[in-house]
Parts: structure tokens; C-alpha cells; sequence
């Protein structure tokens, strides 16, 4: 769907820009222009912005908190 008539801004260009690292309604501005023509784009886009960016955290991949090997690392005494 276009978020942004004035730019051609779709949700997918949002998407592909909250996975590039933009997390703000100004960087998507600089970034793809949106809501710096008329402004009448800002409050969808940034409700797709905060879509985007929590559809993000749950397809993260979770971080490796502790290791545990899988093989014994004792030593036998000879």
C-alpha cells in the first residue's frame, strides 16, 4: 500500500528501511522522504514505522546468552 503519495513510499520501502537501521519517523524522512511534502502521510507512516520495527524484533534471531558446549571437557589423568 503507499504510504507517501507525494514520494511514492510504500510499506515495503519502510519495511526495507526499519531493516537497514532507520527507527524514526526524521530518519525515514531523510531517508525516503516521507512526510516532507503535504505531512498529510506522517501518522500512517509512522504506525507502518512501528509495524515494521516490532515485526523485526520477532523474527530476530535471539542472542546465544550463555555457550554450553555439547562435549566434555574434562581431562583424564593418565
Amino acid at each position: 500500500m503507499y504510504v507517501c503519495i507525494c514520494n511514492a513510499v510504500t510499506e515495503r520501502h519502510i519495511g526495507e528501511a526499519v531493516s537497514e537501521g532507520v527507527s524514526t519517523l526524521r530518519e525515514l524522512r531523510t531517508r525516503l522522504g516521507v512526510a516532507g511534502e503535504c505531512g498529510r502521510c506522517a501518522t500512517c507512516a509512522r504506525d507502518c514505522l512501528r509495524t515494521a520495527m516490532a515485526e523485526q524484533t520477532t523474527t530476530a534471531k535471539p542472542a546465544m546468552t550463555a555457550f554450553a558446549p555439547s562435549y566434555s571437557l574434562a581431562v583424564e589423568a593418565v
